[in-house]
């Protein structure tokens, strides 16, 4: 389970406006001799990706890049600096 401080936000979010529970589906991409990861909430079969991608053991952080990112398109808050308002 994701558990960062967005992804609490989201899934507050989404309960309190019976949207169902998100769920992340982890992506990769072989780059050379390395892999790159990136994350994608999906919400009732609409997808949000994470704006970056990340070393594999900053999975987590690409979960919550996700999860912000769906927060944000529901809210409609896209600027950075604005605060999403609580669920």
């Amino acid at each position: 389970t994701v558990q960062g401080p967005w992804a609490q936000r989201l899934r507050e979010h989404c309960s309190v406006r019976n949207l169902g529970e998100p769920s992340w589906q982890d992506v990769s991409d072989r780059r050379g001799k390395r892999t790159a990861w990136s994350s994608i909430v999906l919400i009732q079969g609409a997808q949000y990706y994470a704006r970056y991608w990340y070393a594999g053991e900053r999975l987590e952080q690409a979960r919550e890049d996700a999860a912000e990112v769906a927060l944000r398109q529901l809210t409609g808050f896209t600027r950075p600096g604005q605060e999403p308002p609580p669920a």
